[in-house]
Formats: C-alpha cells, sequence, structure tokens
C-alpha cells in the first residue's frame, strides 16, 4: 500500500491546479464570501488593527481587511498563492498589505503577541489529525495579544451528505460510503474525481470546533452558521445577480446562524484570555 502523502504535500498539490479565488466568485462561493466578511466585521476592533489571515490563499480576505483600514499580513503554505497575491498587489487601486509570505499554521512565523485578529480560514479543515489542528490553534493562541480575536473557520460535519442530496450523488455507491464513513469519523479522504477536492479533509460538528478552541487555550465566544440552508436555493449562480432575491438569501442565512449546524461551513469566535496581575 501507498504510503499517504504529507498534509502539506497534499495542499500543495491540490492548490497548483486548483483557483481558490475563482470558487469564492460562484454562487456558493459568493454566498460563503459575503456573509463570512459580515460576520467577521461584527468584532473586529477599529481600525488600524493588526491582522494575520493564516491560509488565506490569495488574499481575498486580506485585501477586503486592509481596505478597512488594517493592517493585514497574509500567510499560506502554497507558494502560488502569495504569488497572485502579490500580482493583485501590484494592480492599481489595490488596496495593500503589510506583509506576503508562505507559511504553515503550525508554526506561525510571528512573535508572541502580536496581532490583535487572526481570521484562519482553511487550515482546520485540511489538518485532519486532531493534533495538528490544536497545534495551529494554540500557535494563533501565542501570537495574539491578549484578549485578541480568533476567527476559526470550519467545514460542517454534514455539507458532503447535503451536498450529495441535491446532486444525486447519495444513490451512488462510492459516495454514499465516503459519506458514511465522514459522519461517523469526520474525515474525508479519497473522494470521488468527480468533485475535484482535496483528498483529504476534516469534518467538524460544531460542539468538536468549540471543544477543539477551548482546549487550545481560547476563551469561546459562539459558533455561528456562515449560510445556513440559503445555499440550496435552486440556480443560486443565476438568482443571485437578482439583487432583491440576493437580499433575501443573505436574509434567510443571517436567521439561520445560530443553527450552525444546518450550514456547511462554520465560525467560530473565539478571544485570547487577558492576564491579570495580582495585586
Amino acid at each position: 500500500m501507498e504510503p499517504s502523502k504529507p498534509i502539506e504535500k497534499e495542499i500543495v498539490e491540490h492548490y497548483s491546479s486548483y483557483d481558490e479565488s475563482r470558487r469564492l466568485k460562484d454562487g456558493f462561493g459568493r454566498l460563503e464570501f459575503e456573509r463570512t466578511r459580515e460576520l467577521i466585521t461584527r468584532y473586529l476592533p477599529p481600525a488600524p488593527a493588526v491582522i494575520l489571515d493564516v491560509g488565506g490563499a490569495a488574499g481575498d480576505y486580506s485585501f477586503y481587511l486592509a481596505g478597512l483600514g488594517h493592517r493585514v499580513h497574509l500567510v499560506d503554505i502554497v507558494p502560488r498563492h502569495i504569488e497572485i497575491a502579490r500580482q493583485r498587489a501590484a494592480e492599481p487601486g489595490t488596496p495593500q498589505l503589510a506583509e506576503m509570505k508562505t507559511g504553515d499554521a503550525r508554526n506561525i512565523d510571528y512573535s508572541d503577541n502580536f496581532a490583535d485578529v487572526i481570521l484562519m480560514a482553511g487550515p482546520l479543515y485540511h489538518l485532519i489529525d486532531r493534533e495538528d489542528r490544536l497545534k495551529a490553534l494554540r500557535e494563533a493562541n501565542r501570537v495574539l495579544k491578549p484578549g485578541g480575536i480568533l476567527f476559526a473557520i470550519a467545514i460542517t460535519r454534514y455539507a458532503g451528505g447535503n451536498y450529495g442530496i441535491i446532486r444525486s450523488f447519495i444513490f451512488d455507491n462510492d459516495y454514499m460510503r465516503m459519506t458514511e464513513d465522514e459522519l461517523e469519523t469526520g474525515i474525508r479522504k479519497n473522494p470521488l474525481a468527480c468533485l475535484k477536492t482535496f483528498g483529504s479533509a476534516y469534518f467538524h460538528h460544531p460542539d468538536d470546533l468549540r471543544d477543539e478552541l477551548i482546549t487550545a487555550g481560547f476563551i469561546h465566544r459562539e459558533t455561528l452558521g456562515i449560510m445556513g440552508t440559503a445555499w440550496l436555493v435552486p440556480d443560486l449562480d443565476l438568482v443571485w445577480r437578482d439583487g432583491e432575491k440576493r437580499e433575501k438569501i443573505i436574509k434567510t442565512a443571517r436567521l439561520l446562524e445560530k443553527e450552525p449546524v444546518l450550514s456547511p461551513r462554520l465560525l467560530a469566535v473565539g478571544e485570547k484570555a487577558r492576564s491579570y496581575s495580582k495585586i
């Protein structure tokens, strides 16, 4: 049996041919991008805050946050993503980032108490081993200032099953076996080629995500569903172009955010504990 690839190699290989920024421009991705920005701005401190976008791909969220006046550092394990971000930064009128560099969420190359905010959108579902996820979260805790905020994004445990329903993949025996494994273990391995997704992933239950943040030393503020079931609207790409209908889709996602298990994407908000000196 061929040994499995190191997870970092698998991630780099996947994104060498897959455009993550393009994903955020289709109906599902647009809704995810819109709602994620909406949710994180609820907790952002006043600008200019120091923000690390860890696992931020080519910087879609980084450039958005920089446009709000924050000092943003983009870190991603895929060199191609950083190259694309640098190309984007060179375009006229693009908000400028403080830094763009390759790096691993499990070993964040910044000093203790450096950042006011960390956005971790990606590493937690790429790291299938719990100890790796905890290592990434503990690194985020180390790098944050006391009282700093972590936004941790994860894929929901039931995302694959729900996707299989709307695409009729549940009638495929291989897909059903994969879904059964995901529901039992949270781990996706060897997905069907037609899915064009990464080979290994971890899908969280909201309780798992909360417990991982607490284990890593965070105060868990809340876990929200980014999209609810609003992503199930038929012909979402087409409907999204209608401004009135788009607002109703977003409103529906807001109404369902307190039931995070319904959403294919979770956003957990953690706070680094403040230290108090004894009197």
